[in-house]
């Protein structure tokens, strides 16, 4: 049905037959080589991780719903962590749905959500969170409070402690995460393959991609 692969940062690609979506593709600002959104859709959790190229099919950067292909997407506007309440918020959490599988890619923001912003992102199959922490993301407690709060059936960390990535700040190690969760770990290699929603794991898990 899909594949999901991580590139580091709050880089994602998932993949399907039809569509392919480039999440937050502008790696340089992690000393990394910016991902191609050739003919893909490109979506940004925030205006700094966009490339907003004329090569895409469609730049998503914003709340709204959209219908590209076989996947349909939902932008919710965000707060991130490390704003107050009086700052204008800047981040978009999404949900996309690709067949009767719902995904939720969050970005950097608070820590708990809002019953508005729970109800717009509904039930969830996958959750993709960035959980390195030092006041850039979620650190590894928060990132499993707010994935508790969604309750998806696997959760995919992402911006974490990596050799390979410049951060502006030191990220803590992803088994910091998987230890505060305490969730069973399954280890994916560089690709997720979903090929159907009977085959993820019924009960919260831990799905660890290495960087591709």
């Amino acid at each position: 049905m899909f594949d999901i692969e991580y590139k580091g940062g709050n880089g994602i690609v998932i993949a399907t037959k039809k569509t392919e979506v480039v999440i937050d593709p502008k790696l340089s600002v992690n000393g990394l080589k910016d991902l191609s959104v050739k003919d893909a859709v490109e979506l940004a959790t925030e205006a700094r991780f966009m490339i907003a190229s004329d090569d895409a099919k469609i730049v998503i950067e914003g709340p709204g719903e959209y219908e590209v292909g076989d996947v349909s997407i939902r932008g919710v506007r965000a707060t991130r962590h490390i704003d107050t309440s009086a700052d204008e918020p800047v981040s978009t959490m999404y949900r996309l749905e690709i067949g009767d599988m719902r995904i939720a890619v969050l970005g950097n923001v608070a820590a708990k959500l809002s019953e508005d912003q729970m109800e717009e992102i509904g039930v969830v199959d996958i959750l993709i969170v960035p959980v390195g922490g030092g006041g850039y993301t979620l650190d590894a407690v928060n990132a499993a409070t707010v994935t508790r709060q969604i309750d998806p059936r696997v959760v995919i960390p992402v911006h974490y402690a990596d050799d390979g990535v410049r951060y502006e700040v030191p990220q803590d190690d992803v088994e910091l995460f998987e230890k505060e969760l305490g969730s069973p770990v399954e280890d994916a290699g560089s690709k997720y393959k979903v090929k159907s929603s009977s085959v993820i794991p019924q009960v919260l898990t831990v799905v660890k991609l290495s960087r591709g």
